[in-house]
């Protein structure tokens, strides 16, 4: 199964230039912990995580009024083709210790965000099916 398949494709997005206080009240207002940073062509350049916002500003006494997101972003990004297989993404998000990947189209451009979570939810609808299956099997069978 291809990661375009089970991705989210709402994403909630920030701009570099923006500051840490409107992307912190666009993730409450979006109720997600983390924000896409993409540039003019909606292509990501980096991830803003609400630990970033703890450990690079709040912790750091940083006005977050003022710090651009581009100053407490996580990069590289990681991103994911949205035709690659699932199994290659989970080796790369391991290898890179992230639990969220943009994914993009052939161009490039953010077409969703595939979280751990997600990859976890399919897994335990795939277990519950299987479940069901041995379930209804007969006792000789």
């Amino acid at each position: 199964m291809s990661v375009g398949r089970i991705c989210v494709r709402s994403v909630a997005t920030a701009s570099a230039d923006e500051t840490l206080r409107v992307a912190a009240q666009r993730m409450r207002d979006h109720g997600v912990g983390s924000l896409v940073v993409v540039d003019g062509k909606t292509r990501p350049v980096g991830v803003l995580t609400d630990r970033d916002l703890m450990l690079r500003c709040v912790a750091g006494s940083d006005d977050a009024a003022t710090v651009a997101v581009a100053q407490a972003m996580s990069t590289p990004v990681v991103t994911a083709p949205e035709t690659m297989p699932i199994e290659d993404i989970l080796s790369r998000m391991a290898a890179s210790g992230v639990r969220r990947v943009p994914v993009v189209d052939e161009d490039g451009t953010l077409v969703g965000i595939l979280a751990l979570d997600d990859v976890l939810d399919l897994l335990s609808e795939e277990v519950t099916t299987i479940g069901r299956l041995l379930s209804r099997r007969a006792p000789n069978a």
